[in-house]
């Protein structure tokens, strides 16, 4: 069955992560065997010595690695990135300072240039990280989507500095919670290979009208670091282990692919949402993203955003001006903001539509009276 979209999505993602698939190499390392440096133009690189046969690599550090490293030496990111811009030479000499007296082993993840010597430093991990892979991660998804009787079609994908997303949205189970809302039952993937989260597997419901997307409970994730690198004996370890502790959590994520498709579930979220279509918000308009904000534990900038959210979300064509706001109003206002922010943070939207569905009676009072 094909699920790409219109806009052949899921082949540029594919071939992305192919393209860095080839070209990523890691290396493991003691700190006290690799040098901080930066070049003429203050930007930070990576050095790592020639050892074993291997050439020396100079490799430049993108901004996700080097919050790692300054973490690595335990200084605050923010102080980390002004010294590198004010004083670099004098900040990879601390840095070097303290890794030769402070010597641990990381895994240092690259994307290597093809004449092996150059390319990017993009993660700067624990040797005990877990690497399960975007292209693992498809392997053990793309053939179950495909054979869904779900029928999944492709919204949205992705591979940024941190992560890889790909959102599908259901052309078979759809239903209808209130009038003008109808929605599609979704399922989200997303994993990193830099250590800027696990790889996971949820249930996403899309709202039709808007293509907002809501990320409800029905959540799993896999953590990057394993109990087996957590012991002495994780050397040890055969390729063949390694592999099959890959290959047991992609039959996890086979199974929590086809588990998420069920109509049963979706059934459940969409009662959710046409009981919050009678939950009803009193007080003023510009009020309401202020008190959902203060539940939520939201900056003012967050509340802006929501506010934008309502605005677009009772912008749309059918929507019945008049009406009062509602808590479905305000899960479509939170996820629409979801629309227009940083890749990396859709997530983070989806999920707080998701949180404000399933609010408890107490924090919703504090929303609604």
């Amino acid at each position: 069955m094909n699920i790409e979209n219109s806009k052949g999505t899921l082949q540029n993602l594919l071939l992305k992560v192919q393209e860095q698939n080839n070209r990523s190499a890691d290396f493991l390392a003691s700190t006290a065997n690799l040098q901080k440096h930066s070049d003429a133009d203050g930007n930070p690189q990576i050095i790592i010595e020639a050892t074993g046969g291997e050439p020396t690599r100079i490799l430049d550090v993108n901004d996700h690695a080097f919050g790692q490293i300054a973490q690595n030496v335990e200084i605050d990111t923010r102080t980390a990135r002004r010294l590198q811009e004010k004083v670099p030479h004098e900040y990879d000499a601390t840095i070097n300072a303290l890794w030769d007296k402070e010597p641990t082993s990381r895994m240092v993840r690259t994307f290597l240039d093809n004449d092996e010597t150059t390319g990017v430093v993009r993660a700067f991990v624990s040797d005990k990280f877990k690497t399960f892979d975007n292209i693992n991660l498809l392997n053990s998804s793309l053939p179950q989507l495909m054979d869904s009787p779900a029928d999944w079609q492709v919204v949205n994908g992705t591979v940024t500095d941190k992560r890889l997303y790909l959102r599908l949205k259901s052309e078979a189970q759809t239903g209808v919670a209130d009038v003008g809302d109808k929605m599609a039952n979704g399922i989200g993937l997303s994993n990193s290979e830099v250590g800027a989260g696990s790889v996971s597997v949820y249930q996403t419901i899309w709202t039709l009208a808007c293509l907002n997307g809501m990320q409800t409970e029905n959540r799993n994730r896999s953590s990057h670091i394993t109990s087996a690198r957590d012991s002495a004996d994780y050397g040890l370890l055969s390729g063949e282990a390694k592999d099959a502790d890959n290959h047991a959590l992609e039959l996890k994520l086979r199974d929590l692919v086809k588990a998420y498709a069920s109509r049963e579930t979706f059934d459940e979220v969409l009662d959710k949402m046409n009981r919050a279509h009678g939950d009803i918000i009193e007080g003023d308009f510009h009020e309401i993203p202020e008190r959902v904000g203060t539940v939520l534990k939201l900056t003012k900038k967050e509340n802006t955003d929501i506010l934008n959210g309502l605005m677009a979300t009772i912008g749309q064509s059918g929507y019945e001006h008049g009406k009062p706001l509602t808590r479905a109003t305000m899960v479509n206002a939170i996820t629409a903001v979801a629309n227009n922010c940083d890749a990396d943070d859709v997530d983070m939207w989806q999920q707080r539509g998701g949180k404000l569905l399933n609010l408890n009676d107490r924090d919703w009072n504090r929303i609604a009276a």
